[in-house]
């Protein structure tokens, strides 16, 4: 662990230096690019001269516990010190925990209502308000990209995206299969039913770099929808784009006009290509590289929304709260810090997943 301190103490130092040299100050976009790889270590080192500092400290202490007059108060001073020690040690280990990549990025999330006919769409309509209510709380914008209404509310499908600060590292556990169990406005004998919803969650990523073929695109036009389904534009403006050769399909509405509509399709397209191509390799890279919580799967069931009970779970880290209605209403805090939290363990542990 040292070694690898003194080895980021050594590159900060490093960058400081060339972030004075006259000839890099003068190249707008190196200096944009050494403080951020900076400001990435600041952190860290700051922890690790102040785990040096009490290194010292502590050594001076012991010098002291060899005056007779001093030792009782130098033991004191001892022992608050290798406290400190240890509480320092133990940030420093998680300062160390490799960083996702993608946990400052906006994402792209897809809801969808899965099994359980009308009543999963309605179901993931409660989750999409859940969310919204989430992203108001944390200051966050969400921009609706595409939907399509279920025919007894809520959604069958929805499209967003969520932008703001730490989005994807708040959301990333969101992916997988949601059930709730409840008695459903058109159940006339009050049985509980079961139905499910899926959640995707895809950070928004550097697209520059994902070429796709004009010939690989098929592209459909058609009205653009409102509530209801009614058509809120007499032309053709909305657009669904579909890349052949892996199946994946986007649909943009939003914009007024055709043209607006592909490009934003086709952004999106990226990102969806992009995220698939990122499983893959992590798959390919094998366990050791991928959270045993999970961030992608969405045919894993991660979590039931029980009504009667008034009880959430996380079956992932076997978490329960029984405050499903504030979670409704956009309190997840408490289960995606138990997520956070869980995750950290296990990597500091060197777990992965199977």
């Amino acid at each position: 662990m040292f070694e690898r301190l003194d080895a980021i103490e050594a590159k900060y130092k490093e960058l400081q230096a060339d972030l004075t040299n006259p000839e890099i100050m003068s190249d707008y976009n190196k200096v944009k690019t050494l403080s951020k790889e900076a400001s990435d270590l600041e952190n860290t080192v700051k922890k690790y001269e102040e785990y040096k500092t009490t290194l010292k400290e502590i050594e001076d202490a012991k010098i002291l516990m060899k005056d007779d007059e001093l030792k009782e108060m130098a033991a004191l001073e001892l022992e608050s010190l290798k406290e400190k020690q240890e509480n320092i040690k133990k940030e420093l280990e998680i300062l160390l925990v490799p960083k996702d990549e993608f946990d400052g990025k906006n994402i792209i999330m897809e809801i969808r209502g899965a099994a359980g006919g009308d009543e999963a769409n309605i179901f993931a309509g409660d989750l999409y308000r859940m969310y919204t209510y989430y992203a108001e709380k944390n200051g966050w914008k969400i921009e609706e990209i595409h939907s399509v209404e279920g025919t007894s509310g809520g959604y069958s499908q929805i499209e967003v995206m969520i932008k703001g600060s730490d989005v994807y590292k708040k959301l990333k556990y969101e992916s997988g299969s949601h059930r709730v169990q409840r008695v459903p406005v058109t159940e006339t004998q009050g049985r509980v039913h079961t139905s499910t919803a899926t959640v995707l969650v895809m950070p928004e990523v550097e697209t520059s770099n994902i070429d796709i073929k004009e010939s690989d695109i098929k592209m459909d036009v058609y009205h653009s929808s409102g509530a209801g389904g009614q058509s809120v534009n007499t032309a053709n403006s909305a657009v669904r784009l579909t890349h052949i050769p892996t199946g994946v399909v986007v649909t943009c509405q939003t914009e007024r006009s055709q043209l607006r509509n592909r490009d934003r399709a086709m952004e999106l397209l990226k990102i969806k290509i992009g995220d698939e191509i990122r499983q893959k390799e992590e798959n390919e890279l094998g366990a050791a590289r991928k959270s045993k919580i999970g961030t992608g799967d969405r045919s894993e069931k991660i979590r039931t929304y029980n009504y009667p009970q008034n009880r959430v779970t996380d079956h992932r880290i076997n978490f329960s709260t029984m405050t499903l209605d504030r979670v409704m209403d956009g309190e997840l805090d408490p289960i995606i810090d138990a997520l956070q939290t869980e995750d950290l363990r296990l990597k500091l542990a060197g777990e992965s997943f199977e």
